[in-house]
């Protein structure tokens, strides 16, 4: 149960619901992630316009790399809400149940490139130990295995908004949508 009230559709007003219209006209519905947001509307747009620039934007990384990385996090800060909707949106890519809850349970034998391992290690690092990246340059490997600096950048993105989401999750007691967040990604 949330820890802080939140403004479900039938009670919302003025721009709050035009920000659930216009997320519902989007998506199809809306999403616990945003709605624990509904006290400050103006966080949902920016929210919303935020996961889309990292998550779906054109990138050098895959879909399938970001979400990839998404779980990988999800997994590192034990949050159960971003792990389903993401381990959802990857399976739409890997197709492949069992290599997830391998990545889940130990990354390092899910069946990754040397560039998707390099890319789960560096998000696992940076999740857990983040003042350690300011006095030892962790992109160096990223690079090793061929990733250019903006894709390192999008790498940084994706992981520093699972961290940021995480956090939001967990601190407000959001919990997963009555179809278990596997009608679409927020």
């Amino acid at each position: 149960m949330a820890r802080i009230n939140v403004i479900e559709y039938e009670e919302s007003e003025n721009e709050l619901t035009s920000t659930y219209d216009d997320l519902i006209q989007k998506r199809g519905k809306l999403s616990e992630v945003l709605k624990i947001q509904s006290l400050n509307p103006a966080t949902i747009k920016s929210h919303a316009q935020l996961y889309l620039d990292i998550m779906f934007a054109q990138s050098p990384l895959t879909r399938a790399q970001r979400e990839m990385i998404a779980v990988v996090v999800s997994v590192a800060n034990g949050c159960k809400y971003c792990q389903v909707h993401h381990t959802a949106a990857l399976n739409n890519y890997w197709k492949n149940e069992k290599r997830i809850e391998k990545l889940k349970k130990d990354f390092a034998k899910a069946s990754l490139s040397e560039k998707e391992l390099a890319m789960c290690e560096f998000a696992v690092h940076l999740t857990k130990d983040p003042a350690a990246h300011e006095a030892t340059d962790f992109t160096q490997t990223l690079r090793d295995n061929g990733l250019s600096d903006r894709a390192i950048l999008d790498i940084v993105l994706v992981i520093a908004y699972f961290n940021y989401v995480n956090r939001i999750v967990m601190a407000l007691g959001v919990e997963l949508e009555e179809d278990q967040g596997k009608e679409f990604n927020y």
